[in-house]
């Protein structure tokens, strides 16, 4: 197939690219390159010996995206593309309301309008809030008081997806709910490269590692978990990225809903464990006060996609921490170096 991938250029989307053209897709990056670099994208091209093009737009902006996309071919769509930042969502509602549902209903009135009928969304595993019981299977209530406008905007575009395949029962789409992707492709040539101060726990610590930063902040020692620290579910950024491409290869019309993840959960400092271990760096850290908004065990129960997309991770914890390390030593400044 040929897939336009809305979000190539970011951390997901890299790596999603180089599994797409390893399993012979051909691949079209769409990205505004706000918050990544086309760095990445000549990256892509050099691991996979294939001259990946590249259109820079915002599709948020429904006029731009119709004119770019007139005369592009493509088959399917793999849409990434979005604000991702919980904190600051809650700081710019307004603007990730307008990015991320803006962009999801240009794209899909495009596709509409030329007849491409094959749609994967990227969602999140925060649509399901402070979550009832874990690990967390698709039944689980999704949509309930949840904490940011950066959740509330996922859920909101997969009652869109839902919405438009009412509407269109041609369209073929899968949401993908995510849990915590780390880790990053073995060569360390492409990897997470976060603006400012990062958001997620990974690219932090390998920060602290490389001496960009003090220490690591851990956010709360009181939850009720083994160590007190907050538990998640952490997905190696290949393994989730096969995880589209299953999806991509099995869809079929209607909508359907996986959670991506591993299906194990493991405390903050067993990542920085884990990383010491793995890199041989100590990971010097202070606790602060708990964030508001956080929960204490967000873990996946992914077994419908085991069993219906043929799906599952193979890489370990241990792997995610050593090709993270790999990524940050080989690029402390990231792609702009």
């Amino acid at each position: 197939m040929r897939v336009l991938l809305t979000g190539g250029a970011g951390y997901i989307g890299s790596h999603t690219a180089l599994v797409l053209i390893e399993r012979g897709h051909e691949v079209i990056v769409l990205d505004d390159f706000s918050n990544s670099s086309r760095e990445a994208v000549r990256r892509i091209s050099e691991l996979s010996g294939v001259d990946v093009p590249v259109i820079e737009l915002d599709l948020s902006d429904r006029e731009a995206a119709q004119r770019a996309l007139a005369e592009v071919d493509f088959d399917a769509v793999i849409h990434l593309a979005g604000l991702k930042a919980v904190g600051e969502s809650v700081e710019q509602p307004t603007r990730y309301y307008r990015v991320n549902l803006d962009s999801t209903i240009a794209l899909l009135d495009i596709m509409r309008e030329r007849g491409i009928t094959k749609f994967v969304f990227s969602s999140s595993a925060t649509v399901y809030g402070d979550p009832i019981y874990v690990p967390i299977d698709e039944a689980h209530p999704a949509g309930v008081d949840l904490a940011s406008p950066y959740g509330w905007s996922k859920f909101m575009n997969e009652r869109i997806v839902h919405g438009a395949q009412t509407a269109w029962p041609e369209l073929e789409a899968v949401v993908l709910r995510y849990f915590n992707p780390v880790g990053a492709h073995p060569s360390g040539r492409i990897g997470e490269d976060p603006s400012g101060i990062p958001n997620n726990l990974m690219p932090f610590i390998t920060q602290v590692a490389v001496g960009k930063r003090e220490r690591l902040s851990v956010f709360g020692d009181g939850y009720n978990t083994p160590d007190g620290t907050g538990v998640r579910d952490y997905i190696h950024v290949l393994d989730l990225a096969e995880g589209h491409v299953a999806a991509l290869e099995r869809i079929a019309p209607g909508v359907e809903t996986y959670n991506l993840g591993s299906g194990i959960g493991s405390s903050v400092l067993d990542v920085v464990r884990a990383f010491e271990q793995a890199s041989g760096q100590a990971i010097p850290y202070a606790v602060m006060p708990a964030r508001a908004g956080d929960v204490a065990v967000l873990q996946a129960d992914p077994g419908r996609a085991n069993a219906e997309l043929d799906w599952r991770t193979t890489r370990s914890l241990e792997e995610a921490c050593r090709d993270s390390w790999n990524w940050q030593s080989q690029n402390p400044a990231g792609y702009h170096a």
